[in-house]
């Protein structure tokens, strides 16, 4: 539609992450078997652009598992009249599960098959391990208690 596109005929990055943060949201809640909230967008490379006309599809999978969280793949692809399919993003989104009083709550685990999701969930610990090591390496926020003259 002509309101997701810029200008130039490009789809608008914004509206591909929305689509993006549905898209992970079904799979997530697919797997966990309730209710999710997004957590961190680990990854998101724009590849390519979609053009004005396009025909856009977007694909998600579980790629790793914890005790109430999990990653989700999201890949975006152009396919083209030919049938032909461009990867045109892929991203990478963190959600935990939660229960009715919105607390995290337990999920199954995933247990990886082949060769490609067990590549798969390596790189995940170690991209779950860089966010965890930003997270303790931020600066400390002000408590207030300054002293201020």
């Amino acid at each position: 539609m002509s309101c997701h596109v810029n200008g130039a005929g490009r789809l608008f990055g914004g509206q591909l992450m929305e689509w993006i943060d549905v898209v992970a949201a079904v799979a997530a809640r697919r797997h966990a078997l309730s209710d999710v909230t997004l957590a961190a967008v680990d990854a998101l490379e724009f590849i390519a652009p979609v053009r004005m006309n396009d025909t856009v599809l977007l694909s998600a999978d579980v790629t790793w598992t914890g005790r109430t969280s999990m990653e989700v793949r999201v890949e975006t692809f152009v396919e083209h009249l030919s049938g032909q399919r461009q990867l045109v993003n892929r991203a990478y989104l963190v959600f935990v599960a939660v229960d009715t009083m919105g607390e995290p709550r337990p999920i199954p685990p995933l247990l990886p098959q082949t060769e490609i999701e067990l590549k798969e969930w390596q790189q995940a610990e170690i991209r779950r391990a860089h966010r965890l090591g930003q997270r303790h390496s931020e600066v400390p926020k002000a408590t207030g208690d300054a002293d201020v003259r």
